[in-house]
């Protein structure tokens, strides 16, 4: 399978839903893998992979509701489409409030379904380049001195180089050295770029936090 292969899973107790549904995946191309309960899902080895993952709502056990919550504090944690011959309007309305890309009641459309897991691929294809792009710029701030991040706090703060040097009792030539130093480091070319870089930490670490909380 290449890297960019992208993968679905499958976790459904019917076999015969099991069959058909790998059958219809596969006869466009995409890669498949089948699970009888969501427990056997979570024990086995996941590819780092575009993927996403198609889910009956009803499952032995626990509900594919409180699979996907169970998911959600997962940092790669696929998409979901959910599927289900029991569904009703309030469940629907859960499941999207919580994450999911669609919820596709049986009998549907094989293309529905096809659709709902492009978009659901396209996703998460969307969410890893997001993620290589923070953990990136996570690993050039690990750089950083603590003094140099000092800097950067201040200086996308707005404070400027002579306020900064009063701040923190500095000359302001030590600040100039200082501030090109996470500039480079980062590979900010500009301020407005240090910006969105400082934004962009500062919003992966709330949201690792949330996800902590929820866990």
């Amino acid at each position: 399978m290449g890297s960019e292969t992208p993968l679905v899973y499958i976790v459904d107790d019917d076999p015969s839903v099991r069959e058909s549904l790998d059958s219809l995946l596969r006869s466009v191309g995409l890669a498949v893998l089948v699970f009888e309960t969501g427990q056997a899902f979570l024990d086995a080895e996941r590819a780092d992979v575009p993927s996403c993952l198609i889910l009956d709502v009803r499952l032995p056990g626990s509900s594919g509701l409180e699979f996907q919550r169970q998911l959600a504090s997962s940092e790669l944690a696929p998409p979901i489409v959910f599927i289900t011959a029991h569904g009703d309007v309030p469940m629907s309305v859960a499941a999207m409030k919580a994450g999911a890309v669609e919820f596709l009641t049986k009998p549907f459309r094989d293309q529905d379904l096809l659709d709902a897991v492009q978009r659901a691929v396209r996703l998460d294809r969307d969410a890893r380049a997001e993620a290589a792009v923070t953990a990136g710029l996570r690993d050039r701030f690990a750089m950083l001195t603590p003094r140099e991040r000092e800097i950067l706090a201040l200086v996308t703060d707005g404070r400027m180089n002579k306020q900064i040097a009063g701040d923190l009792k500095l000359s302001e030539v030590t600040v100039k050295v200082h501030r090109a130093q996470v500039m480079q480091k980062l590979q900010a070319n500009s301020l407005a770029d240090l910006v969105r870089i400082a934004d962009r930490l500062a919003g992966a670490t709330r949201r690792h936090k949330a996800a902590d909380t929820k866990a």
